[in-house]
């Protein structure tokens, strides 16, 4: 991969020596796909593959979910993992404003600001996780323990 491929995402799990592997999948420029059919794209089980969710809280602040691509966040259990009353998913038209990328190109490393990231549990029962490499058409796979020190995250159960 030449230097001008890489994303924001890719340089942080670099300067933090996370091994990681970028996959790329085929894509219309500017698309978003859903999760499920980028696992079936790069040859992946979609339970390895996890999306990132973006939310804000009673407090007003952000706060990250990262959940395999097939599940669905337990927004109640998502709240309580950060000490919320209550999140809700943001707009996807703040998407870029608050996280620097764009909707179906946002991963977990290499955010605007370090927001608090929560994987879900299920995360530490992989081999491996792919998430989003910062771009639409890239994924990143890395050892669970790593991605998620670099992302600063912590885990806790917040998927149905």
């Amino acid at each position: 991969m030449g230097k001008e491929a890489k994303t924001n995402a890719m340089r942080i799990l670099e300067r933090a020596k996370v091994a990681y592997t970028a996959h790329e999948y085929p894509h219309e420029e500017g698309v978003a796909v859903d999760g499920v059919t980028v696992a079936a794209s790069i040859g992946e089980d979609p339970a390895c593959v996890y999306k990132t969710l973006v939310t804000q809280g009673n407090s007003r602040n952000y706060f990250v979910f990262v959940i395999p691509v097939a599940a669905e966040l337990d927004l109640k259990a998502a709240a309580r993992s950060v000490g919320e009353k209550s999140v809700a998913m943001i707009h996807v038209a703040d998407i870029n404003k608050v996280t620097g990328y764009v909707r179906g190109g946002c991963s977990p490393v290499g955010m605007k600001k370090q927001y608090t990231t929560v994987f879900d549990e299920s995360v530490l029962s992989q081999p491996k996780v792919y998430v989003s490499g910062g771009r639409i058409g890239t994924q990143v796979c890395c050892v669970p323990a790593d991605l998620i020190k670099a992302a600063r995250a912590t885990t806790a159960k917040i998927i149905f």
